[in-house]
């Protein structure tokens, strides 16, 4: 019974929220909205299961002194912290503001920075020039780089953007649709095997 209820109740919402695209029928309008309501409210629940799952984790770390402890204190101070200053003067309170606009936010972008090192890392490896196809990437890279870019215009007189706007508009959005489509019935296969009780992992370990 622990498996076959919720199994039984992911495939009749599944089936609802997917029989309501096909049926325009106010009833199923309304079951939409009212599924909606409890998306909200699940989510809801869920954010307290992941705030609880981070504390325990980090606070365990912190308890037996695991490696690099120190920075799950600091995970955890920021935590408590942000989610007070927020509660007590929500977000108009200019503490948070601070907090948010000179602490979080240079955060972020200092992650998103680092990704262009690990890009430019990954670009080197891919773009040399070893088999035929990896040779046409390099080229195909260096014109779309060059198109982009006032000097390649200059020493190029105006071909480099024509050849880059070429590469984009048509062999790059045929294979942005290839890979739109790939995931697109990835996730259908993936939503009918959850939906027939096939994939289970949402469940927990058996």
């Amino acid at each position: 019974m622990k498996r076959q209820l919720p199994i039984a109740i992911t495939f009749i919402c599944a089936f609802i929220l997917t029989v309501q695209y096909f049926v325009p029928h106010r009833s199923f309008e309304m079951m939409y909205e009212v599924s909606n309501v409890w998306l909200q409210i699940i989510g809801f629940f869920a954010t307290l299961l992941g705030i609880l799952s981070l504390v325990l984790n980090h606070w365990e770390k912190v308890k037996y002194k695991q490696e690099n402890w120190i920075y799950s204190i600091v995970a955890l101070a920021g935590l408590a912290g942000m989610t007070l200053v927020g509660l007590i003067g929500s977000q108009d309170n200019p503490v948070f503001e601070w907090l948010y606009n000179f602490i979080l936010s240079p955060i972020q972008a200092t992650m998103f920075s680092l990704l262009a090192f690990f890009i430019a890392s990954a670009a080197y490896r891919a773009f040399r020039a070893r088999t035929t196809i990896a040779t046409i990437l390099l080229l195909a890279a260096i014109v779309v780089m060059l198109g982009r870019v006032p000097i390649g215009a200059y020493i190029s007189g105006g071909l480099f953007p024509w050849l880059a706007d070429i590469l984009l508009n048509y062999p790059n959005v045929a294979a942005k649709r290839a890979i739109i489509m790939g995931v697109g019935l990835g996730a259908a296969a993936t939503s009918l095997k959850v939906m027939l009780g096939i994939e289970r992992s949402y469940m927990g370990s058996d």
